[in-house]
């Protein structure tokens, strides 16, 4: 019985740690993104490997369809 007390205290404890790192870490700006946000639209959503073989395909495509 005075095992699961010790078990169930610590427990808490390392809890009441985590919750507070986390308060501390919104609090100090970990997780503002001010940028990204900004930026994000300018971004291509594809590889550019990708958008190459795909440009690749459709001139292949386009150049067999013409002959």
């Amino acid at each position: 019985m005075n095992v699961i007390l010790v078990l169930v205290g610590f427990s808490l404890l390392v809890a009441l740690l985590g919750l507070g790192a986390f308060f501390w870490s919104v609090r100090s700006g970990q997780y503002d993104d001010p940028y990204g946000s900004s930026v994000r639209i300018l971004f291509d959503d594809e590889r550019p490997e990708q958008a190459e073989a795909a440009h690749t395909v459709a001139n292949e495509t386009a150049k067999s369809n013409q002959s």
